[in-house]
């Protein structure tokens, strides 16, 4: 499907817009899952300054979302009407500050974050190297990997909210909590600054490829995936609560649940989006009939459906009618 081209009536409501607009964009390309309808609005903001710029003057009623790296995100087959906002190279600096700190834009991926402080001699981020996503997306889900969280070692954070005002925020103000962040959701992350501790470049590079040897032997990671798909409950984990419940391997079209680590969804087959939606309400149906408990989304889905078409929980294939797994 295509949206109605908004872009010029943008161009010249923002006539200093330094970043780039795009009507009608591809997200399907920069998805880790590979699947999804369009962007109405793809907007790559210059820097701070441009994304402030933007945010205070287009209309406080257009719909506005973030993409990071698209690692943890499922965009629905009719697209995202609006503005999907991608930070790119303006947030990507890297800078190494005294006493063990470093100062990041937030579209630096986490995994470079791992290795910018690795070779400052930071130890305490080498969790960072197993986290598939950017530094943006870390701040808003609390992300965390191998016993690190980011509430363990985030000192501050910048932000712009949706009038387009800069915010100073300290990591009390973040309230953090098991994958959740109490700021807005309306606020656009811009840079971060996390504080580490003294160690050794050696053994934190030791860190840093243990952690990406437990992913290579533990996770889908060479598959069209988009990483955890459900949070963990209390006192349990996911992975286990889907694989007791007989989802295993189990298919929806050209979805499928992960043999290697069932708490991932992979693309196998040219997958759409809805394939992997109604695999997730699936799965999560039949672990609700097996086990009483109701697994949440940790994926992000954003979008519509396309038109007519089921969305949520209504995609859900009966539980005790699904069958055996394949």
């Amino acid at each position: 499907m295509s949206f109605v081209d908004l872009t010029e009536d943008l161009a010249a409501l923002l006539p200093d817009l330094r970043g780039r607009l795009k009507a009608n964009a591809d997200l399907s390309g920069i998805t880790w899952f590979r699947v999804g309808g369009p962007a109405q609005v793809l907007f790559t903001p210059a820097d701070e300054a441009d994304l402030a710029y933007f945010l205070k003057n287009i209309p406080s009623e257009m719909p506005v979302f973030v993409l990071g790296l698209g690692s943890n995100l499922l965009v629905r087959d009719g697209g995202v009407a609006g503005v999907v906002i991608r930070l790119g190279r303006g947030f990507g600096q890297i800078e190494v500050l005294g006493d063990s700190r470093i100062r990041v834009g937030t579209a630096v991926p986490d995994v470079k974050l791992a290795r910018a402080a690795g070779e400052a001699g930071i130890a305490g981020l080498h969790f960072y190297r197993g986290i598939p996503g950017s530094v943006g997306g870390a701040l808003r889900m609390n992300a965390g990997a191998h016993g690190g969280e980011t509430k363990d070692v985030l000192e501050s954070a910048r932000a712009v909210d949706r009038q387009g005002n800069i915010h100073e925020l300290s990591l009390a103000d973040m309230g953090f909590a098991y994958r959740h962040c109490g700021i807005p959701k309306d606020y656009i992350f811009t840079s971060a600054t996390f504080k580490g501790e003294p160690g050794d470049v050696a053994d934190i590079q030791k860190q840093m490829e243990e952690v990406a040897d437990y992913r290579e032997e533990h996770q889908p990671i060479r598959e069209r995936t988009g990483g955890s798909t459900f949070k963990n409950p209390p006192e349990n984990s996911s992975w286990k609560l889907v694989d007791a419940a007989g989802c295993r391997g189990f298919k929806v079209g050209g979805a499928q649940v992960s043999e290697k680590h069932c708490n991932f969804l992979i693309n196998v087959e040219d997958a759409t989006g809805e394939d992997l939606e109604r695999l997730g309400e699936t799965v999560r149906a039949r672990v609700k009939a097996n086990s009483g408990i109701t697994l949440k989304w940790e994926i992000v889905r954003l979008g519509e459906p396309l038109e007519g078409r089921p969305v949520g929980e209504a995609l859900a294939l009966d539980a005790d009618a699904v069958g055996d797994v394949e």
